[in-house]
């Protein structure tokens, strides 16, 4: 864990150096009618956060891990990251975006296996539906946190969390590489979060958001596909990405059934909705970072197998999704009363 811990640090100043240096990137985020920002700020920041991740974890795992699969996940994680900073460059049309991601998909279930079974929270067996659910895992994932980098500071907060919660993971399950993996996510994300922290001085781009999204959703498979792995790994993938995974499928879900076009740029996700209600970024990027540090609390307590955390996973986790909902109407709500009282004051001087 020591190594760990100092490796983190080492990845945390080279990505906070590589940021500083992208800053002076030509490439301007201009906003528009969809963004959450005013002022046009350099974008690609993630592009640092990819470099220093990567390399240091390969070359610290390189020699150290018997059977440990390190080319896969960076081959993929690789492509990811290439067509996302095309993008960033340039628009790719999202039908090539989303080959690029069903084929790193691919390459990471034909060398870690899908998901055979969920977990022994419902003890179902996948069989070859799992194929399938692993497929969406991966790409839907890797496009939901895409999504979700809306707001400053919300995607590299989150990453924070996440990376820590699979760093302590790693470390209870004797995953020394899973370990390494989480604590350098954590360290690289924090250096970029330096630069990112509202009010951003630079964006973390595609290619940040999507390589991030691609690690997250690989990770429950590199580690399952150690030898005597818990079958528990793919949920707690799931569990500590939580509040991205709620707010993404319930927009995405929403739209759909309004018959939007959800692969179409908005700004209606709940986090963006807290923000345009009145909340500030901090506010709003605090709040997701919180919550998934609620996943990862409850992810360690069942991993560990302390009493009725199955039960506390099985009930609080609705009870948030469905707080966060309301809590976001609620802060509409007191939007358009504000409005009315605005509108009646005018027409009064009038």
């Amino acid at each position: 864990m020591l190594k760990a811990f100092g490796l983190s640090l080492i990845a945390c100043l080279l990505s906070y150096c590589g940021v500083a240096l992208l800053r002076r990137w030509p490439i301007l985020d201009v906003p528009n009618e969809r963004s959450s920002h005013t002022q046009p700020t350099p974008r690609g920041g993630g592009l640092a956060l990819v470099v220093v991740m990567l390399a240091l974890w390969l070359l610290s795992s390189w020699n150290t891990v018997e059977h440990w699969p390190l080319l896969p996940y960076a081959i993929g994680a690789s492509v990811i990251a290439g067509i996302s900073w095309l993008d960033d460059l340039r628009c790719v049309p999202t039908v090539v975006r989303l080959v690029v991601h069903g084929a790193a998909a691919a390459l990471a279930i034909k060398s870690f296996d899908y998901w055979h079974i969920t977990g022994t929270l419902f003890e179902l067996n996948l069989d070859w539906l799992g194929l399938l659910l692993t497929f969406i895992w991966i790409v839907g994932l890797t496009n939901a946190y895409n999504f979700m980098d809306g707001i400053d500071g919300i995607a590299g907060a989150q990453a924070v969390v996440v990376g820590l919660g699979w760093a302590v993971l790693g470390w209870l399950g004797g995953q020394a590489q899973v370990s390494v993996m989480g604590m350098l996510l954590a360290g690289a994300s924090l250096g970029f979060l330096f630069h990112n922290w509202p009010r951003a001085r630079i964006f973390m781009g595609d290619v940040g958001s999507a390589f991030l999204g691609y690690t997250f959703a690989v990770i429950p498979l590199m580690a399952a596909h150690a030898p005597q792995a818990d079958s528990r790994l793919a949920l707690i993938g799931a569990l500590l990405l939580w509040p991205f995974i709620f707010d993404s499928s319930f927009t995405f879900l929403r739209r759909a059934m309004h018959g939007e076009n959800v692969f179409a740029a908005h700004r209606t996700h709940l986090y963006q909705r807290l923000v345009i209600a009145g909340r500030t970024h901090q506010f709003v990027t605090l709040l997701y970072a919180g919550l998934a540090l609620v996943g990862v609390v409850l992810a360690v307590a069942w991993w560990r197998g302390m009493a009725g955390s199955k039960a506390a996973i099985l009930v609080l986790l609705p009870v948030l999704c469905f707080s966060l909902w309301r809590f976001v109407v609620r802060e509409e709500r007191k939007l358009a009363k504000r409005n009315v009282s605005t509108q009646v004051a005018i027409l009064g001087e009038q």
